[in-house]
């Protein structure tokens, strides 16, 4: 008998993780959200690596959707190779990290302070040099990770951008659906997703959603990647058609992320263009007419369209533990990988 997966006990935590997330951020978040209303910031920079950085894309899609707020995404590199310091004042800099130990990070936080914006890092360690570089700290509150793949942290930082979102735009229905959020997660939690024998024999795989769903995309391909070795490549459905579609063929796998937002009208109709095209596809979502379309259906339940992401990957991780040992694998320890990982 194989011994648990601390990757998979780790994701199991998330519900609870989140549940105390909402409930200890709270007044924080109600206090920076009334300081943003009354001092709009001109654009919003994040700073993240890894599965932050994809927490970071869906923040973007949250606050470009919702508060029509500009987001752009730091290049790390701009501060600690070509020392730059960008021109961000009257912005609100987010650094997002599970450590909070890389130094490039810390670099742009420090810069983007220097230039007039206001800091602020959702970090899991709060005891971090990237912690005490910001002016405002929204803990993760997740614990410490063992597994080398972040899950339950992931899925904290999506909460966290989605509560400050909620309470920000004063959204009373985002911020009544995240009362029943960690309820939502324990129950993604046990969907028992089935085994794809396709993906446990496959070399290649592509992950396509649009808006809040690609944002979750780059997530779950890094997890096969990562902990799989499955070379899976996230991309928009949209940008899907503009070449990369080239590279299918009758029986490639391919995972789609169907979510009930305003794209999916659009991702039905490809997932019909990729059935005739003789694509196996594996299929998530809590549409029954996109689900009538998979190869493998993957049912969901919906929240909210600015939740249901969550959902989603509370949903995948399980399945991620089960295919990369169905594929050999630990997805505990991905070879070449640590933990903390200090990029500059």
């Amino acid at each position: 008998m194989e011994p648990p997966s601390k990757m998979l006990q780790e994701a199991l935590q998330a519900p609870s993780v989140v549940d105390r997330l909402l409930k200890e951020n709270l007044s924080e978040v109600r206090s920076l959200a009334d300081f943003l209303r009354r001092h709009p910031p001109s654009l919003i920079l994040s700073a993240a690596r890894g599965s932050s950085d994809h927490a970071a894309l869906y923040g973007k899609y949250l606050y470009e959707g919702l508060l029509e707020v500009l987001w752009a995404s730091a290049a790390p590199s701009i501060y600690t190779l070509f020392n730059a310091r960008p021109r961000v004042s009257g912005g609100l800099a987010i650094a997002l990290s599970q450590s909070g130990q890389s130094p490039d990070l810390i670099e742009v936080l420090q810069g983007a302070r220097q230039r007039g914006a206001l800091t602020l890092a959702l970090v899991n360690q709060t005891d971090s040099p990237l912690a005490r570089t910001a002016e405002i700290l929204l803990p993760l509150w997740a614990g410490e990770e063992q597994a080398v793949a972040a899950t339950k942290s992931y899925l904290a930082m999506l909460a966290a951008l989605a509560q400050l979102a909620a309470f920000w735009g004063e959204d009373r229905a985002l911020q009544r659906a995240l009362e029943a959020l960690p309820e939502a997660m324990e129950r993604a939690a046990q969907a028992s997703w089935p085994l794809d024998e396709v993906l446990v024999e496959s070399e290649h795989t592509l992950v396509i959603g649009r808006g809040y769903g690609f944002a979750v995309s780059q997530e779950l391909a890094l997890k096969l990647k990562e902990t799989s070795a499955l070379h899976a490549e996230a991309l928009s459905a949209a940008e899907l058609l503009h070449g990369p579609l080239a590279l299918i063929e009758a029986g490639f796998p391919l995972l789609l992320v169907a979510d009930e937002g305003p794209g999916l009208p659009s991702l039905l109709e490809l997932a019909t263009k990729l059935r005739g095209q003789g694509v196996h596809l594996v299929l998530a979502s809590s549409s029954q007419e996109a689900l009538a379309l998979a190869s493998l259906p993957l049912p969901l339940t919906s929240l909210h369209p600015a939740l249901d992401p969550l959902l989603l990957v509370q949903a995948f991780y399980p399945m991620a533990v089960h295919l990369a040992r169905a594929r050999g694998k630990d997805p505990d320890r991905p070879r070449h990988l640590s933990k903390v990982t200090r990029t500059f």
